[in-house]
């Protein structure tokens, strides 16, 4: 019981240390997605030249998504007509170049992985795109084309079919501090928050257990930590098929990555682990039914390839700029609740997260939330209009409105 408990308190200290950061992170990406339309993205991904990957990638920073939901949007996306590779830059953006990312691993691990992250980020996307120039073949895009045009269910499909940004037009400000946008800010902000809840506790309790439980002699044996050169080239190795087996994705990794971190793992090695959210294997089984097994496999092992040699380039371009931080000061964070700066944000922001639950439920917010996890081919537009009563409008209840994958912007 008291090891149950020891790890629940590091978990607990953990969760504390970050909640303001994650509440700030996803009501940022609220207000981006708030204002900008799901079908002018698809307008603007129909290829795959260096703008519109450079281009994808920022409209995946700003819409930020766990990694289910991320990988449905992707697929949406080229359903729609988007480039495949373009698709898939947003996807890793969307969860690997996000602001709540940054700003929890320089709480946890410091500034120095906030920029490793975002160096190491776009260094995956040029690696990604040009093993795809070079080794997709366009009889297996063909075929994964058409296996997305299936629609076979994956997860979070309802999530990533919604269109809930504002509908009237006008400035950007215009259109933002309007009802419709306090409306469409308060609907993403709680269904990311649901997205992304249960891998994020899974997540903590993972890096609770392993840090309470598992030994750092263990750790530094398995990293290879007492050997400087080897733990180098070992780390971006092995980061991403630790990231692969542990079955945590997008935000929720970041906890682990601290316990390895402090384990031994080398600073590329946390990054590729970090990064691999994306490969974790029940999203491979995702990629299979969303694109066929032979794309499946193309993609992780191109995604595998293209994470060891982003943490190749950070491990070797910090270490020679003297960036890397001392490893024997890593530690896990155990001190609880204390009256302090993280304390007060951390009142303020909840507070924050209550005035828009309210308005998420008088807005027709949970009839949205049962519809997360629909048919690829039953979202809706949920548009951020003013309702005065407490249920969903007409728009917002199933069966109204246009079907999100009705947009007339194709680019085939």
């Amino acid at each position: 019981m008291h090891a149950i408990l020891h790890a629940l308190s590091i978990t607990g200290s953990m969760t504390w240390e970050i909640t303001w950061a994650l509440i700030l992170g996803f009501a940022l990406s609220a207000v981006v997605q708030a204002v900008v339309r799901k079908s002018t993205v698809v307008r603007l991904l129909g290829d795959d030249r260096p703008r519109t990957l450079v281009l994808a990638s920022a409209l995946g920073a700003a819409s930020s998504s766990c990694s289910y939901a991320a990988v449905a949007l992707a697929r949406s996306l080229v359903r729609k007509g988007a480039d495949f590779t373009a698709a898939m830059a947003f996807e890793i953006a969307s969860t690997n170049l996000v602001v709540e990312l940054g700003v929890i691993l320089a709480l946890l691990m410091g500034w120095q992985f906030t920029a490793a992250e975002f160096v190491g980020g776009p260094v995956m996307i040029v690696v990604l795109a040009v093993l795809f120039r070079l080794f997709l073949r366009q009889r297996l895009l063909d075929d994964a084309r058409r296996q997305a045009e299936r629609g076979v269910a994956g997860s979070m499909e309802g999530h990533a079919a919604m269109d809930m940004s504002v509908q009237r037009e006008g400035s950007f400000a215009r259109r933002l501090f309007s009802g419709e946008g306090y409306t469409s800010v308060a609907h993403v902000f709680v269904m990311e928050w649901a997205a992304i809840l249960r891998d994020l506790v899974v997540g903590l309790l993972i890096a609770g257990a392993v840090a309470a439980w598992v030994p750092d002699s263990f750790w530094h044996s398995f990293f290879f930590a007492g050997h400087p050169l080897a733990a180098k080239l070992w780390g971006p190795l092995i980061g991403p098929l630790v990231a692969l087996l542990s079955f945590v994705c997008s935000i929720g990794n970041v906890p682990l990555a601290v316990v390895l971190w402090k384990g031994g793992i080398s600073f590329g090695g946390v990054v590729s682990f970090i990064f691999a959210d994306l490969l974790i294997l029940p999203i491979l089984n995702i990629y299979r039914k969303y694109y066929g097994r032979r794309m499946a496999a193309f993609l992780l092992a191109t995604f595998y390839a293209a994470m060891v040699v982003a943490g190749y380039v950070v491990e070797f371009t910090f270490g020679g700029l003297g960036l890397v931080p001392d490893q024997s000061g890593a530690k896990v964070p155990m001190g609880g609740v204390s009256w302090n700066y993280t304390t007060w944000l951390n009142l303020a922001f909840l507070a924050l997260t209550a005035a828009l639950l309210v308005r998420f439920r008088r807005t027709g917010g949970p009839a949205m939330l049962r519809m997360m996890g629909g048919s690829p081919d039953a979202g809706h537009d949920h548009a951020g209009h003013e309702h005065t009563g407490h249920g969903p409008a007409a728009h917002d209840r199933p069966g109204h409105g246009s079907p999100a994958h009705d947009h007339p912007d194709h680019h085939h």
